[in-house]
C-alpha cells in the first residue's frame, strides 16, 4: 500500500487524468440506466445491499482473471489477452450500467493494491478505459430491451466499439504515453510490432494498431460475449435472487 501511495504521489497528472475518466463515465452510466429504467417503467435503486455483494464478488473475480495473461502471436509481448471483463459483463447484464462502471473500477482498485503500478497508472487508467467502452455500451442496450436478441446486438455493438475505441486510443494516447515514460523513441515501439507482425509497416502507428491492436480486442470480446451468451440465461436467476428457476 505504501508503495501504491508513492505511485499516486508521484503520478499526480495522470491520477487526475483517471479521475476525471472515472467520474464522466459514472456519470455517464447514471443517466442512460435512469432513460432505461423510464423506458421500462422500473423504479428501484441502481444498487442495493445483494447487489453491492455482487458486484464485490464479480470484481474480484474479474481481478483473479486479470491476472492470468498471455501474449499472442501476432502482438508484441507487452499486449496481453486476459478475460477479465467476463464476469464483469455477466454481472452488468444481471444488475446494469451503473453496476458495470463500479466493477470496472473496483477491478482496477484491487490489481492496484495488489500488485501496484509499473506504469505510473497510464496502463490502468487505459485498461479502465477501454473494459468501459466495452462493457458500457453492452449495458445499455441491455438495460433498455432485456431479451435474447437484445443481449446478442449488445454484445456484437460492444465487441465492436470496444475495437474501435482500443485501437484509436492505443494509437491517440496509449502508445505516446509509454513512449514517454519508459524514455524509449516510439519508432522503436514500433519496430517490436513489426518484428512479430509482417502487416506492421516500418514506421507506421496506424498499421501497427490495425494489426496488433484491433484484433486482440476483436478475439477478447468476441470470446468474452459468446461465453457470457451461453452461460448468462442459467445463471441469471442465481445472481439476482440466489434461488435456481
Amino acid at each position: 500500500m505504501n508503495g501504491l501511495l508513492e505511485s499516486v504521489a508521484s503520478s499526480v497528472s495522470t491520477v487526475l487524468q483517471f479521475l476525471a475518466v472515472i467520474a464522466a463515465l459514472f456519470l455517464a452510466a447514471f443517466v442512460l440506466e435512469k432513460a432505461a429504467q423510464k423506458k421500462n417503467g422500473v423504479n428501484e435503486p441502481m444498487l442495493n445491499t445483494r447487489k453491492v455483494a455482487m458486484v464485490g464478488m464479480f470484481s474480484a473475480i474479474a481481478m483473479i482473471l486479470m491476472l492470468f495473461e498471455f501474449p499472442l502471436p501476432f502482438a508484441p509481448s507487452f499486449y496481453e489477452l486476459d478475460f477479465s471483463e467476463l464476469p464483469i459483463l455477466i454481472g452488468t447484464f444481471a444488475f446494469g450500467p451503473v453496476a458495470g462502471v463500479l466493477m470496472e473500477f473496483i477491478k482496477i482498485l484491487l490489481k492496484l493494491c495488489i500488485k501496484g503500478t509499473s506504469t505510473a497508472f497510464v496502463g490502468d487508467l487505459a485498461n479502465f478505459a477501454v473494459g468501459c467502452s466495452f462493457i458500457l455500451p453492452a449495458s445499455v442496450i441491455y438495460a433498455f430491451r432485456k431479451n435474447k436478441k437484445s443481449a446478442i446486438a449488445a454484445c456484437v455493438a460492444g465487441t465492436l466499439i470496444m475495437t474501435v475505441f482500443g485501437t484509436a486510443f492505443n494509437a491517440v494516447y496509449l502508445l505516446p504515453a509509454f513512449s514517454k515514460l519508459y524514455g524509449m523513441p516510439l519508432d522503436s515501439i514500433l519496430e517490436m510490432g513489426n518484428a512479430v507482425n509482417p502487416l506492421v509497416s516500418e514506421g507506421s502507428i496506424l498499421s501497427f494498431v490495425a494489426a496488433c491492436v484491433a484484433p486482440l480486442n476483436l478475439i477478447k470480446g468476441a470470446s468474452v460475449s459468446v461465453v457470457t451468451l451461453l452461460i448468462y440465461k442459467p445463471l441469471s436467476p442465481i445472481i439476482k435472487t440466489g434461488r435456481r428457476g
